[in-house]
């Protein structure tokens, strides 16, 4: 009996292990059945993949127990919700929300649940300090992102990136009007514009004769390990659940380090917070845009090839831009490492005011204009990052909007200049407007844009854009991101525009109704 009563507590124990075993396995088929039960409302309206076909790959899971305690928001992903049968797409992109008659605030406050805009639907601070992730103690998982889309699930098995809706499919245009052409649509099929291979893709399929200016030579396009590209966008708090959220959920995790920059730090996107010279501001653009760069540059700058750079309103095709860029560096026989680029959509500054200011003495001034984005190669970083300070030549101390240009004198001043990005027909890669805009651009019309394009011309219809376009400007919608993103990697194109449901491709696998 003494020896009994001497092995109770032990007897105790083990029955406590024990029922909290069955409790574990309990909740865990609970939640894996809630869970399972969400997945299949989403596929079953799910838009599967089209030529992206962004199938899982067979590597093992990165959320180990070290990965998770290394950063604790690797595998995380928003809710996503079922929608309704009265939800539509269309009233995302409506001027006015209609369920509450005003319109649709920055954040997202008054769009519809479906439209998954609201801050609510992002989910609070209130899983981390916000104090805790600041320049000076933190460093983002930049490849986060990445990692989920190379595993296609995020850490409770749901698809990553998000399904989108086959809606996405229809003819849509910004003010949500049923009955209109679909512009954008219109632009891809007709300039036969499409990714150049999946979001996953490791290696790129590059044509070194595809460059304007490029005459002769082996017209044999070869295939090559794709370089690695950062993607660094400036944005602010606001539009966290908004254009971050839609970029999060679609072409992000393409690029293999992605950071964004904001006015408040959010670990789950990354987002994070930079100190600059002087106020958050958009006419002090120029001051945040530096901080970036030294910040990316004295922290990534050896992780990378290639670093872009644009606002939360543009929308990329990643693996466009990786193969953009390797086939440029084989071209020039250089690698972007000890070779200084600087690629974008480039511009001519004639305004003499701004050239004196600039103090510039030649005629003409090229620059890379901000909306689509701009490029520097590793090497060109570097060089940036050794004059960052020089207030002379660099404009360190400048208050001013005109970050693009402020960046292309510098870099100008040290022997770097833009690079032309057009392929051999002369058809534009970076794109400073939305693609209906650049397919129906009026070539009679003159104003700041043609003045600015003097020196090689505009073109417009299917000739408006080169088929492996890289990026568009003034993606500010957030049901726009995801319709275009669905345009190109999960609709079939090839049917007539009539604003009825396109036929989505057979071997599609990522959408839904």
């Amino acid at each position: 009996m003494a020896q009994w009563r001497r092995r109770l507590p032990l007897y105790f124990l083990l029955g406590i292990i024990v029922a909290l075993s069955v409790w574990n396995m309990y909740f865990f088929e609970v939640n894996m059945a809630a869970s399972s039960s969400s997945s299949s409302l989403l596929a079953e309206s799910s838009l599967p993949f089209k030529k992206q076909n962004q199938s899982v790959k067979d590597v093992g899971s990165p959320y180990t127990s070290d990965a998770l305690r290394r950063n604790p928001y690797l595998g995380w992903q928003p809710p996503q919700i079922a929608t309704t049968s009265n939800f539509s797409w269309v009233d995302c992109f409506a001027k006015t929300a209609t369920y509450t008659g005003k319109a649709p605030d920055k954040d997202g406050s008054n769009q519809p649940l479906g439209c998954l805009e609201r801050p609510s639907q992002l989910g609070g601070n209130s899983s981390f300090r916000v104090e805790m992730f600041n320049e000076t103690s933190w460093v983002p998982d930049v490849t986060m992102l990445r990692s989920m889309l190379m595993y296609g699930k995020d850490r409770d098995g749901h698809p990553y990136p998000a399904q989108l809706s086959k809606e996405l499919c229809k003819d849509i245009n910004e003010d949500g009007d049923k009955n209109a052409t679909d512009e954008h649509k219109k632009c891809f099929r007709e300039a036969k514009i499409e990714p150049t291979g999946p979001l996953n893709a490791s290696t790129v399929t590059i044509s070194p004769w595809n460059h304007f200016g490029v005459s002769g030579g082996n017209e044999t396009s070869i295939t090559v390990p794709a370089p690695k590209v950062m993607c660094m966008i400036y944005t602010v708090q606001k539009s966290h659940s908004t254009n971050i959220r839609a970029i999060r959920d679609t072409w992000a995790g393409g690029c293999d380090g992605f950071l964004a920059f904001s006015t408040s730090p959010d670990p789950r996107l990354p987002a994070i917070a930079l100190q600059q010279k002087g106020i958050e501001s958009y006419d002090n653009m120029w001051q945040k845009i530096r901080s970036i760069w030294k910040f990316v540059g004295t922290r990534y700058l050896n992780d990378f090839d290639w670093f872009f750079i644009g606002g939360d309103d543009v929308f990329l095709l990643p693996n466009n831009l990786r193969t953009y860029l390797a086939s440029l560096a084989y071209k020039d026989g250089d690698h972007p490492r000890e070779k200084e680029y600087y690629v974008g959509r480039r511009f001519k500054v004639t305004d003499s005011k701004m050239l004196k200011k600039l103090k510039y003495l030649r005629k003409k001034f090229y620059f890379n204009t901000g909306g689509p984005g701009y490029v520097l190669s590793h090497a060109t970083l570097r060089k940036f990052l050794s004059v960052a300070d020089d207030a002379e030549h660099c404009f360190s101390d400048e208050t001013t909007s005109a970050e693009d240009v402020m960046m292309a004198r510098c870099l100008d001043y040290h022997g770097i200049t833009v690079t032309d990005t057009r392929d051999k027909l002369g058809r534009e890669r970076f794109h400073m407007f939305m693609p209906g805009m650049q397919y129906n651009w009026d070539l009679t019309q003159k104003n700041w844009y043609t003045r600015y394009n003097a020196d090689w011309g505009l073109k417009n219809k299917a000739d408006c854009c080169a088929p492996d376009t890289v990026s568009f400007h003034y993606a500010k919608q957030p049901a726009m991101v995801r319709h275009l993103h669905a345009l190109l990697y999960h609709c079939d194109l090839s049917e007539s525009l009539s604003g009825t449901a396109n036929h989505i491709h057979s071997n599609s696998s990522n959408i839904s109704s």
